[in-house]
């Protein structure tokens, strides 16, 4: 009787507790798996990655809700409808999504591909696609605790018409300069491409099925654990990465009193002193754990034996050459794309590059408006010097004005003029004062006659419609204009 009542009552606060944590934090997620394509040949693992994440994130207190092999249309309305559903939680919620299939970049932004996506040229992406940018940007505008967005994304390029001019995997994205608060995660290195599998779920998917049930663990370190398990999966061939901007802690299972201390960052001069000594294995698994650029410039410096050496040098070229692509697409500019191309004139991002220089340099450049104050302040040659500057195409004419010094200035006449206070006629006005009388006659307007005429009607006359201003990409605008389907996040 008496283990009953204390089972009875251990139960009671168990679910008491349970219900205080759940009002001091929502947790809601979007679980997307796209498998059946229909232009290209299917991927197996995608809709099962994501049913065992939706299994996941069921059992860490998550209302999930699911969909797969979604288009483009059912795609966007599953993201908005998590907007809302988010937005509807209130602001201290935690929002995660995960997506398993294919993704890619055109001009240096990211796309989640629809399963009924056909492109035929590389402008078909950004049409047919779904900006991954478009995606954070509806997330970030909710106002949330924390969002989470898991991609098991990096597949191979299976677009055989576009797949020689595009990049590889997906570009770098850096959460630190978007909302505060985002935590993303790739699976694999930015650049690079991710394997389906051979097993039941992708090597990204299964790493993080056994990772993500630990308990107490900070998500950083879980994502170290799946960092660390896919490249001793994959024998070095693929490395997850990710990015945050992370302000509070957040942990799939246990609490903070479960977990461990967080590692403090260190320099690269700091990894060379906790490296140094180590064998090479053993340093290998440190640095990779890690993931950042720091910790692998330390080991390539102590380590060059193969395949351990050459995989980290590998993996750092890389991860260089798509940290100055990332500000080349950031500055959209000619002379950072050439910066790029001098850099690396060979890489696969190099066809990419070179269409956005050639874009930049035929854009158009605005004429710059000279400021008021500043006009004030020069003189006729200076100012005429500047027109010039601005607009090479013509010379404006020589100013050359002449001023009548005999004629008093305003302020120096004896006494201004005086005006009457009479109301004037409604056709004649007076101006009176001490020197003489002004009389102005108003003459009413002269009338013409002219026969009445009819309705004109236009022969083969149409109707003239306005464009669609800017242009296809939805990565740098360049000399098109604008992207199709949003801003930039």
């Amino acid at each position: 009787m008496l283990r009953a009542m204390l089972w009875n009552a251990a139960l009671a606060a168990t679910m008491l507790l349970g219900t205080e944590a759940a009002l001091a934090e929502s947790r809601v997620a979007l679980v997307v798996g796209q498998s059946a394509y229909r232009a290209v040949p299917a991927l197996p693992n995608p809709v099962n990655d994501a049913k065992a994440i939706e299994k996941l994130l069921g059992d860490a207190g998550f209302e999930v809700t699911a969909a797969n092999d979604l288009s483009q249309t059912e795609l966007r309305q599953m993201v908005g409808d998590f907007a809302a559903k988010v937005a509807a939680k209130g602001p201290d919620t935690v929002a995660l999504m995960f997506y398993a299939g294919h993704g890619i970049q055109v001009d240096g932004e990211n796309y989640l591909v629809p399963v009924d996506v056909d492109p035929k040229r590389e402008a078909d992406i950004p049409l047919q696609a779904v900006r991954l940018n478009d995606v954070l940007n509806t997330l970030t505008s909710v106002p949330t605790r924390t969002r989470i967005i898991m991609l098991d994304a990096c597949r191979n390029n299976p677009f055989p018409e576009i797949k020689k001019i595009t990049g590889q995997g997906l570009a770098l994205v850096d959460a630190k300069t978007g909302a505060p608060g985002t935590f993303l995660s790739f699976s694999t290195s930015p650049g690079a491409e991710a394997e389906d599998g051979g097993g039941a779920n992708s090597p990204y998917t299964a790493a993080l099925l056994k990772a993500g049930r630990e308990s107490g663990l900070q998500i950083e370190d879980t994502f170290k654990r799946v960092r660390l398990a896919v490249n001793q999966a994959t024998s070095g061939r693929q490395t997850p990465w990710e990015s945050s901007s992370l302000v509070d802690d957040f942990r799939f299972f246990g609490s903070a009193e479960d977990g461990i201390k967080p590692e403090k960052k260190r320099t690269v001069e700091e990894w060379k002193a906790f490296l140094k000594g180590k064998p090479i294995e053993q340093a290998n698994e440190l640095i990779v754990s890690d993931g950042s650029g720091d910790a692998y410039e330390a080991f390539v410096s102590l380590y060059a034996e193969p395949p351990l050496g050459t995989e980290a040098k590998r993996w750092l070229d890389r991860f260089r050459q798509m940290q100055a692509w990332n500000r080349a697409v950031l500055a959209n500019s000619g002379p950072a794309y050439r910066s790029f191309l001098d850099q690396y004139p060979d890489s696969d991002l190099t066809p990419t590059a070179k269409k956005l220089e050639e874009r930049q340099r035929n854009k158009p450049v605005p004429a710059v408006a000279i400021p008021a104050a500043t006009q004030a302040s020069l003189t006729p040659p200076a100012i005429q010097a500047a027109a010039t500057a601005t607009c090479p195409c013509s010379t404006p004419p020589a100013i050359d004005k002449k001023i009548d010094k005999t004629k008093p200035k305003r302020a120096e006449r004896a006494e201004p003029p005086k005006r009457t206070a009479v109301k004037p006629p409604r056709e004649r006005v007076y101006y009176e004062d001490d020197v003489e009388d002004v009389v102005v006659v108003r003459r009413p307007p002269p009338v013409y006659y002219d026969p009445p005429r009819g309705p004109s009607i236009s022969i083969g006359g149409g109707i003239r419609g306005g464009g669609y201003g800017g242009g296809y990409g939805g990565g740098p605008s360049g000399g098109n204009g604008g992207r199709i389907g949003g801003g930039r996040y």
